[in-house]
């Protein structure tokens, strides 16, 4: 259950600053639908835009990683932190970008390692060695 009011598209009509935030994330990302992480940012219009304005700077942008690679190094970072929620939305973006069920096996397989690993170097406090400095 979340901690804070989720927003209906009615209430937001008469706050002008979420409903501006809400204009441009439907217009950025070429759909009505708004999730409920932004419904629940709209209970505080400044950091509604603040955090916004953010992911769309690093995830709606032209750039040299690709929308998919982006989406897909977010599932990872989002599972890395315990982040249900964003595990969730950015695995439907990812498919909704291309990303095929063989490719999400294989980020799984890396994600699965690499906390296995970090686990295990950070248990035993292995230095780094000087060649990757």
């Amino acid at each position: 259950m979340a901690t804070v009011k989720l927003l209906t598209d009615a209430e937001i009509e008469v706050i002008p600053a979420a409903k501006a935030v809400f204009d441009d994330i439907r217009a950025t990302r070429k759909s009505d639908f708004i999730n409920n992480f932004w419904r629940g940012l709209a209970n505080d219009p400044p950091l509604l835009k603040r955090t916004w304005e953010s992911l769309k700077a690093v995830m709606a942008v032209e750039g040299v990683l690709d929308p998919l690679t982006r989406e897909m190094i977010y599932i990872a970072v989002s599972t890395a932190n315990g982040c249900s929620y964003c595990v969730h939305s950015h695995t439907a973006a990812a498919k909704a970008r291309g990303m095929t069920e063989a490719q999400h096996a294989e980020l799984l397989a890396v994600i699965g390692l690499a906390g296995q690993t970090n686990h295990l170097v950070t248990a035993m406090q292995i230095p780094v060695d000087e060649a990757f400095l």
